[in-house]
């Protein structure tokens, strides 16, 4: 029997008994025409290729179970529909990739800050290593404890005035050992 002489309607009964040869030739005879649109939407042969495979082997897997009044219709919009899907989940993924890719960024910047931060808290521990024990004792406590002028004056039991000495110091040497991190102090 000569299928390809076959109307859609009776190449779609066939293939809900499950015959192979409709199966075949309904293939031979949509295969280029979906493929075409496919290719259109999707600028991908490959792609085109692949789904329009798919496509094919749903309409096999189900074929006992799908009911499709006109052939034609049912495959394009059924091409039409995993286009659409396909771009779909082209586009979720993108959108994933772009905000994976964006979290990367900051985590990148948020590492380039915190290297810097350790960079600069490094720089200002050797920086206040250097300063004389009184200086280096009354800088820790003012800016680092947040103790007063006048809170250090009265625990070192020293004049306000030699406290704020010792600050001025420590600021000065600091600046100047700190002088490649702009705008620190």
């Amino acid at each position: 029997m000569d299928y390809s002489i076959l109307s859609d309607v009776v190449l779609v009964k066939l293939l809900q008994a499950g015959d192979t040869t409709a199966f075949q030739t309904i293939y031979r005879k949509y295969w280029q025409p979906l493929l075409a649109v496919a290719r259109k939407k999707l600028y991908s042969q490959e792609n085109a290729e692949e789904l329009v495979q798919d496509l094919f082997v749903d309409l096999w897997e189900r074929r006992g179970t799908i009911q499709i009044d006109d052939l034609k219709k049912y495959l394009f919009g059924a091409v039409k529909y995993k286009v659409l899907n396909h771009i779909k989940a082209l586009l979720i993924r993108q959108k994933y990739e772009d905000f994976k890719n964006a979290k990367l960024a900051d985590l990148d910047c948020h590492t380039e800050e915190v290297l810097a931060y350790n960079d600069l808290n490094k720089a200002l521990e050797t920086g206040i290593a250097h300063l004389p024990d009184k200086t280096r004792q009354i800088f820790r406590l003012n800016r680092l404890e947040n103790q007063s002028v006048r809170q250090i004056s009265a625990s070192l039991r020293i004049p306000e005035r030699t406290v704020e000495y010792h600050i001025m110091q420590s600021l000065r040497s600091l600046r100047s050992h700190l002088k490649d991190y702009v705008g620190v102090f």
